[in-house]
Order: structure tokens, then C-alpha cells, then sequence
């Protein structure tokens, strides 16, 4: 009789197990542990940046016309889209991923 118990014991174990590694596989995950907010948010942070880093040392008066007016453009949609919508914590962990994937000097 206790064989009989451990063995359904043992069965019920195994079957939640499996049941938690198909449910894992079948839920979507998000790689980047970004919502999808903070994902446009990081596209337009690299966007920023790559412009900026065509011109290190350069001020914004002193950028050709078309990637200044590009350069407003992503600015003002950062402070509406997204400075002003996340929290301060998203933010910086936006600049630090931009940071991240342009090494200095890039």
C-alpha cells in the first residue's frame, strides 16, 4: 500500500513538472526585459546617439540642416514619449543600455 502512495506521489510530482517546462516554453518571453514602451524608447535613444556621435564636437547650431532638424526631432520625441511617461529608473537604464552597445570612440 505505501509503494502505491509514493508511486502516485511520485507521478503527481513529475507531472507538475513537465506541465511547468511545456508552460514555460509555450509563454512568450521578452529577451530584453523591456517593455514595448521602453523598447521604442531605446530604438529612439540609439538614434540620438548615432547622430551625435557623427559629431562629437560639434553644438547643435552647428550641425548640417537635415540632421539637425533629425536631431530635434528625436529629441522632442524623447522628452513626450518618453521621459515624460516612464519612470526615472527606465530612463537611465535606457541611456546606460545605449551607453553599452557604443563603446566610446565609436
Amino acid at each position: 500500500m505505501t509503494s502505491i502512495i509514493f508511486m502516485v506521489i511520485g507521478i503527481a510530482i513529475a507531472s507538475v513538472l513537465l506541465g511547468s517546462i511545456a508552460f514555460s516554453f509555450l509563454t512568450p518571453t521578452n529577451e530584453s526585459g523591456l517593455s514595448p514602451l521602453e523598447q521604442k524608447c531605446q530604438q529612439i535613444a540609439n538614434e540620438g546617439y548615432k547622430l551625435h556621435s557623427m559629431y562629437p564636437n560639434s553644438n547643435p547650431d552647428e550641425l548640417p540642416e537635415k540632421e539637425f532638424n533629425q536631431l530635434m526631432y528625436l529629441d522632442d520625441k524623447w522628452i513626450k514619449e518618453c521621459v515624460s511617461v516612464l519612470p526615472a529608473d527606465s530612463i537611465f537604464n535606457i541611456v546606460n543600455n545605449v551607453e553599452r552597445e557604443f563603446p566610446h570612440g565609436e
